[in-house]
């Protein structure tokens, strides 16, 4: 059923590169992404931990709205499928855990059923009865042969019990994937960086990708390395792994994209997006290292602006795009894109999102997993850029 899905999803992709007239390493390069990660999309043979890569990938080929809400499903259903992926291994495990949960049943079995009233469960007491053979009553009643019935029933229960828990996780998983991106995301796992923000009461939802390419330019980053340490930069959607393996930080420029969607049938209403300060310092005085400067494709996303250097940083509109409100329901989703500055200082800052339904309103914090973002100015700073003899190259300063 995956391999089904995964091509389903392949077939279509296939099928927007051709009709673009583009190669794949124009289309590549164009994504930020390797030649080879393209070819096993168009393939088959891999899917994408989020959406994003798909989508700019259809715009990108110039695919119709209605061809966009197909491939978003073509990719859900994938998805989910690469997500049932991991319940072979799950089901194989039970093989051999069986053998060691039935073991430990065993021994907890003996303790309860010599602490409890001994006539009161007379399948308990034929375990032990064994040694009670010698009395006629026992051996000759029929207790023998209800013996061994009861003790399977109760190993079937764990079984079952344990099977149920591990169906329930994975539907939940399944479920939460579903609700996150079926109508419209790591984790350096599940949703490859996507974090989601979500209040108990609040009936919408936001993913949060908070080390975003704008429109396939790769972004810098600061980190406290020499340049032999530091691996290759990463693809869009490996950024996260990238970043938290070297602690990295944004360097002048931070992109983060926000993908909000309603939970019920309800319209919500955004009323504006707002950025608060949660702390200034001095510039981090680390190595500044580039990712790249391909760049390619259209803004397929609203854009907005912060300057975090402003006594009172605020949230403005970028290239013409209308500023709030906005609306989202469970089958309508919109996809933000925020571009943060600074040239001063060291800045951790998150997002906050207004918004309205009927008669409630509130507001919504947007970070990354429970932690503000994080960027800093990298003025001055000793600068490298990845090249194509796959080193990193000095560009300014002298390295410290």
């Amino acid at each position: 059923m995956r391999q089904v899905e995964m091509a389903s999803l392949a077939e279509l992709l296939r099928e927007f590169k051709e009709r673009s007239g583009l190669s794949y390493g124009v289309l590549a390069k164009r994504l930020q992404m390797s030649t080879s990660t393209l070819h096993r999309y168009c393939n088959g043979d891999a899917v994408p931990t989020d959406f994003g890569p798909v989508e700019r990938f259809a715009r990108l080929c110039g695919a119709t709205p209605e061809e966009l809400v197909e491939v978003h499903r073509r990719w859900i259903l994938a998805d989910a499928d690469r997500g049932r992926k991991t319940e072979p291994p799950a089901a194989g495990a039970p093989a051999p855990a069986p053998t060691k949960k039935p073991e430990p049943a065993p021994q907890s079995e003996p303790e309860p059923m010599k602490e409890p009233e001994p006539k009161a469960e007379p399948p308990q007491e034929t375990e032990a009865a064994p040694e009670a053979e010698p009395q006629p009553a026992p051996v000759s009643s029929p207790s023998p042969p209800t013996a061994p019935s009861p003790p399977p029933p109760v190993r079937r229960r764990r079984r079952t019990l344990v099977l149920a828990a591990t169906v329930a996780t994975v539907l939940g998983i399944g479920s939460a994937a579903l609700l996150m991106n079926g109508g419209g995301d790591d984790d350096k796992g599940a949703a490859a960086g996507r974090v989601r923000s979500e209040d108990s009461g609040a009936p919408l939802t936001a993913r949060t990708e908070p080390y975003a390419y704008e429109d396939g330019c790769a972004p810098g980053f600061l980190v406290n390395r020499k340049p032999d340490e530091v691996p290759q930069p990463p693809v869009e959607q490996d950024a996260p792994g990238w970043v938290g393996d070297l602690g990295a930080v944004p360097a002048g420029d931070q992109y983060v994209e926000v993908t909000v969607q309603g939970l019920g049938k309800e319209t919500v209403v955004l009323q504006d997006m707002n950025v608060r300060v949660q702390g200034t310092g001095a510039p981090l005085d680390w190595n500044a290292y580039r990712m790249g400067s391909g760049c390619g494709g259209e803004a397929s996303t609203r854009s907005f602006a912060v300057d975090l250097d402003e006594a009172a940083p605020r949230v403005t509109t970028r290239a013409g795009q209308r500023d709030f409100p906005y609306k989202v329901s469970a089958s309508d989703r919109e996809v933000f894109r925020v571009r943060a500055s600074t040239k001063l200082h060291d800045v951790r800052w998150y997002l906050e999102l207004e918004w309205s339904s009927g008669d409630r309103h509130s507001v919504l914090r947007v970070d990354d997993q429970g932690k503000p973002f994080r960027t800093s100015s990298k003025e001055g700073r000793p600068s490298y850029s990845w090249q194509d003899a796959s080193t990193w190259e000095r560009e300014g300063a002298q390295d410290r």
